[in-house]
């Protein structure tokens, strides 16, 4: 079976969420299923692709409307990833350090469409050249959401009519939403096709592959409900596809994420050696942000954004310190400029208390996850979260808000097999009750590593996530 996976976003390649981290990971332990899988994304002018060689195995013309472009498509020569990685290279379009925002504005590209459109249209270009075309064509959120609509309305593609495809749906809130005169730049569709590719009144491609792939996953069995509630206009659309829906629970990569040999922590250790282990990381976090190691340290990693509920941080911190609660917080990641200015005054604020680096650091996080006690995910919307899972790999606890997959992942610690403390509104009075409640356990020694044991043994790995995988496509298969 040969699965051909198109996507935005491939970590290590180029990452800006956790679509990078599921599409880096699923094609590697589909081989375990006899799967070959290859990924197709962007070539973007990143620092990981100036660093591998690529061979040029097949150049093409295609067009975008009335305008011809020119592309290519680049094989990573070493498989590196211990499976195939494609570039679709488009001077001009792709070729750029952003995945989606300019770097010099902090604000999308100007031509988006045009990016994801001419990307999508090169891929289907290339796959005509194929002798033998794939078994399942899997596409990733709304960057690519367009394939299966051109694969079953535009006559030019009309060879592809026949092969299953899957649109994965990592986060509903983004759909690709675009004014009905960009329609003029896509290839001949069926006029009968036509009104696929719209809602409400615009051009939306998510819409347009929710209507016409043969199956939608969503990232977790909770989210796939929730986004029949709320998806930004979507909702209604989402319940009438329910009978072609299924939610899958990604998983973590346990080779990369593993406390017992990953070289990016100060010392590693496993489930039974965590308590020292952990020590020693928290003691070298604690020495470089000036914390004391008595207290409890609670770190955030992510994007400093309201969906991930970072605007939430600033008073939740603030009240707890100035409550008479004692702790240590420690925020990573990089958003909103507001969330920056304010973190940048509480660390003159709360010296010894608060520290933020605003910035992204691959080698932070792993010694965040490994040093820290708790990490807080106060989320607004989780489509999954993969977050929770490192931490608790890492023996590390979560706090967290019970919504989408932190609901299907996170046990509260007050349920009989709990290891994780959960709350269920998204403000500050929940999330600072889940905030003394962390304190309580922290104080409690026989109960924090009783948690903190639970939480290492959770197996978090791809394994039954890809099981789902493939008796999905073999049941497509079958349906062919």
């Amino acid at each position: 079976m040969q699965v051909i996976h198109i996507s935005f976003e491939c970590y290590p390649v180029a990452k800006a969420g956790g679509l990078a981290d599921v599409v880096g990971s699923l094609p590697k332990y589909l081989q375990q299923f006899n799967v070959e899988s290859w990924v197709v994304m962007p070539h973007f002018d990143i620092e990981w692709v100036r660093n591998h060689e690529f061979e040029t195995v097949h150049q093409g013309i295609a067009r975008l409307g009335d305008n011809r472009f020119e592309y290519r498509i680049l094989h990573e020569a070493g498989d590196v990833l211990g499976f195939p990685v494609y570039l679709v290279d488009i001077p001009g379009r792709l070729d750029r350090s952003g995945i989606y925002i300019d770097a010099q504005s902090d604000f999308p590209y100007w031509d988006e469409f045009e990016r994801f459109a001419t990307f999508q249209i090169a891929t289907l270009d290339w796959m005509k050249s194929f002798s033998k075309k794939p078994d399942i064509i899997h596409c990733h959120d709304h960057h690519t959401a367009l394939i299966p609509f051109l694969m079953t309305s535009s006559p030019v593609y009309h060879e592809f009519r026949s092969i299953p495809t899957v649109l994965t749906i990592h986060n509903g809130h983004y759909q690709g939403w675009y004014d009905q005169d960009k329609r003029n730049q896509l290839p001949k569709i069926d006029p009968e096709r036509e009104g696929f590719l719209y809602w409400n009144g615009r051009m939306n491609a998510l819409s347009a592959g929710i209507r016409t792939a043969w199956r939608i996953t969503t990232v977790s069995d909770s989210y796939l409900e929730e986004l029949q509630h709320s998806c930004k206009g979507l909702e209604s659309l989402l319940s009438y596809e329910k009978d072609k829906s299924l939610g899958i629970i990604n998983g973590i990569d346990t080779d990369v994420w593993d406390p017992a040999s990953d070289p990016l922590i100060v010392a590693n250790y496993d489930s039974d050696t965590f308590v020292e282990g952990k020590s020693k990381n928290k003691n070298w976090l604690c020495e470089k942000f000036e914390f004391d190691p008595n207290l409890p340290l609670f770190s955030f990693i992510g994007r400093l954004v309201d969906e991930k509920g970072a605007d939430i941080l600033p008073d939740l911190i603030t009240r707890f310190i100035e409550t008479g609660f004692k702790g240590s917080f420690l925020i990573l990641g990089t958003g909103e400029p507001w969330l920056h200015k304010r973190f940048q005054e509480m660390k003159g604020q709360y010296v010894d208390f608060f520290d933020a680096s605003l910035t992204y650091n691959e080698k932070l996080a792993h010694r965040m996850y490994a040093g820290s006690d708790f990490l807080l995910m106060p989320s607004r919307v989780e489509p999954c979260g993969l977050n929770q899972m490192y931490a608790m790999r890492y023996a590390t606890i979560p706090v967290a808000r019970s919504i989408g997959g932190l609901k299907d992942t996170v046990i509260d610690y007050s349920e009989k097999e709990g290891y994780g403390i959960l709350f269920d509104q998204f403000n500050l009075d929940d999330a600072f009750n889940a905030l003394k409640r962390a304190t309580t356990v922290y104080s409690d020694k026989t109960l924090m590593e009783g948690l903190q044991k639970k939480a290492a043994l959770k197996d978090f790995s791809w394994h039954n996530s890809t099981k789902k995988y493939h008796e999905m496509y073999q049941l497509l298969i079958m349906e062919k």
